[in-house]
């Protein structure tokens, strides 16, 4: 099959020919979604995978002509957060892609069958450009503990998870949500704030999609008692708080959010399908798969990147 291979890190993707590796039923790739951390492990920052390697989890196409999703984390289903319906925190998870098991840049991956997810149409491009950022705000929302009126920055916001993430929020019913980034006008159509310097603002919940570069920032704009919920580190780059005495004494919660259950991936789909949230995205061949990342690095892609594989 043809496939974008990861040959070495902080390097151009080669497209050659692969066999596609796993456990389970074959799916014939259609598009594939380039998520952030596709972009940390790509620039090096997780030590323990060995190359080459042929990434992608947000992966939708065809199984026995049926269009469906492909639900990315590899569960056990018999540890104790499997048992309890946190799969996402599973022992003994996987990611697709990320090791022997070959990811969707490429044409065919192989999952349980467990893992598909019928999808509710054949518009198959908006679902694998918002499932993972979806299921992502819907599970990272239930950690922050918002109310109607709370106000909500989400910093990264016109990347692919945060475009989403704030149309979430605004599904909630949150009323003042804002958002940090360059692409403040597709922001306002969204009915969002947008704001590039946070100084002198003062929030109740922050979601930290950015990481490293922003989180002293944000965490000097969270209000006492305020929490912030860590989705994303961008850069990879280790995360130092330039002011814990501050955190400390304005009793700060921060809190981890581990990506999403396979419900909360189902229910992302719904919300899509039904028109609830509007799929924002640019699409790239994957023979053109360089250019993508290229862009996503320089921040001039609006929404989610995803390839065309067939």
């Amino acid at each position: 099959m043809k496939a974008a291979i990861l040959t070495q890190f902080n390097s151009p993707f080669i497209i050659g020919n692969a066999e596609p590796h796993g456990v389970g039923v074959r799916i014939n790739v259609a598009y594939t979604g380039i998520c952030g951390r596709d972009l940390v492990i790509w620039k090096g920052g997780f030590k323990n995978l060995k190359l080459p390697l042929i990434l992608g989890h947000e992966i939708v196409g065809y199984y026995n002509g049926r269009p469906v999703a492909v639900y990315p984390n590899l569960y056990c289903g018999s540890c104790d957060y499997c048992k309890s319906g946190k799969e996402n925190l599973c022992d003994n998870a996987r990611i697709l892609g990320e090791g022997e098991i070959t990811g969707g840049y490429a044409e065919q991956v192989i999952v349980p069958e467990r893992n598909l997810i019928p999808l509710p149409d054949d518009k198959l491009e908006k679902y694998a450009a918002t499932m993972d950022p979806v299921a992502t705000a819907i599970h990272a929302s239930k950690l922050a503990d918002l109310k109607k009126d709370s106000k909500v920055l989400v910093t990264g916001a016109g990347g692919g998870v945060g475009i989403h993430l704030v149309q979430y929020l605004k599904y909630l019913g949150i009323s003042n949500v804002y958002g940090l980034s360059s692409k403040g006008e597709k922001l306002k159509e969204l009915g969002v704030t947008p704001v590039s310097d946070i100084r002198g603002e003062k929030f109740d919940a922050i979601f930290e999609l950015v990481g490293s570069k922003t989180i002293n920032d944000s965490l000097r704009a969270l209000k006492k008692e305020g929490i912030l919920v860590l989705i994303g580190n961008t850069e990879g780059e280790p995360i130092t708080l330039s002011r814990p005495a501050m955190s400390i004494m304005r009793q700060h919660k921060i809190v981890g959010s581990a990506s999403y259950t396979q419900a909360e991936y189902e229910e992302a789909i719904k919300l899509v399908g039904y028109g609830k949230i509007k799929a924002i995205y640019e699409i790239y061949e994957l023979e053109r798969i360089n250019e993508a990342y290229r862009k996503m690095l320089e921040r001039k892609v609006l929404g989610r990147a995803i390839l065309k594989v067939i």
